[in-house]
């Protein structure tokens, strides 16, 4: 038997459009092109490849045959690096941003931020920079829609699909409450204790975490999509939660906040990644952004992680 072809990059790219949407004639559609012209193309394809790729008998809808399944997700991995390369090449070609949006999880440290941003300034004083600063999964949603460029997100953005991501640090999170809180009155809480007081939530209105919940343990809950509305409540005595410790730092040195000695205690490391998409590579300042945080994270132990209150 002779060895396959080499399928072209339009090729495979009609097989993947069949594939994510289903049907030769929706194929079509999204790629502005006859029936005919996608169906001559998938042909084209199994005979450069010698295999059958789909079922056409009995139904409307192809069906993916056993080769088919098996050669996909090279497919998905040769027609995605092509896309890299093209969009990287483009970034190169189009040369420096004039603008650079960033979106940022709330819970980043204020100093690591304002650390990297103040040498991106300097490194960049011709580029304009946008800053987002969002809650949870709407970091990855500013980055997926392109409303930003790249992205410092929590753990949230850990595997979904069409982006890229890299290790950017963690932040403590500890539960604390008011020192006239009833939680905060024991040495040690009982366990379960913590489900009988309102927990003080973050939250917001992405739908990448529509109906989920992170750490949260009270069946009573208040939700808040403002960190600091929630830091201000928390010193009110409305409620307890977990808060970033650099933030609240000098409120467990003043008093006006207590670290909760939890047995079921709910906080732990709060984990970022630098995130970008695959087709939307950042260009030379956006990378240079990603490197920063990144080498920050390298580099500088957080006090955050190092600090035991």
């Amino acid at each position: 038997m002779s060895d396959p072809g080499t399928p072209t990059f339009d090729q495979l790219r009609i097989f993947l459009t069949v594939v994510d949407e289903g049907s030769f004639a929706s194929a079509a559609r999204r790629l502005n092109r006859a029936v005919s012209v996608v169906s001559y193309g998938i042909a084209n394809l199994e005979a450069q490849l010698g295999i059958v790729l789909f079922d056409r008998e009995g139904t409307r809808r192809p069906r993916l045959t056993e080769a088919g399944r098996s050669v996909l997700a090279e497919a998905r991995t040769v027609a995605g690096g092509i896309d890299g390369l093209k969009a990287k090449v483009k970034g190169l070609l189009d040369g420096l941003e004039a603008e650079v949006h960033l979106a940022v999880d709330v819970m980043l440290p204020a100093r690591r931020l304002g650390q990297v941003l103040r040498a991106f300034a300097a490194t960049y004083p011709t580029v304009t920079l946008r800053l987002h600063v969002e809650a949870l999964g709407a970091v990855a949603g500013h980055v997926l829609s392109g409303t930003a460029i790249v992205g410092v997100s929590g753990p949230l953005a850990s595997g979904i699909d069409g982006l890229e991501a890299a290790s950017v640090g963690s932040v403590a999170m500890v539960p604390v409450a008011a020192p006239d809180h009833p939680l905060a009155r024991y040495e040690q809480i009982p366990s379960g204790a913590g489900r009988e007081h309102v927990q003080l939530v973050l939250t917001d209105r992405s739908p990448l975490t529509d109906g989920r919940d992170f750490a949260v343990v009270s069946s009573r809950t208040w939700r808040l999509a403002d960190l600091g509305a929630k830091h201000q409540l928390l010193r009110e005595g409305i409620g307890w939660g977990n808060m970033p410790l650099p933030l609240i730092e000098p409120d467990l040195v003043a008093g006006t906040l207590k670290r909760l000695a939890m047995p079921d205690d709910p906080g732990g490391m709060y984990r970022f990644s630098g995130i970008w998409r695959r087709d939307r590579p950042p260009g030379p300042a956006a990378s240079w952004l990603i490197r920063e945080f990144v080498d920050r994270a390298l580099s500088d132990v957080d006090l955050a992680g190092a600090r035991d209150l």
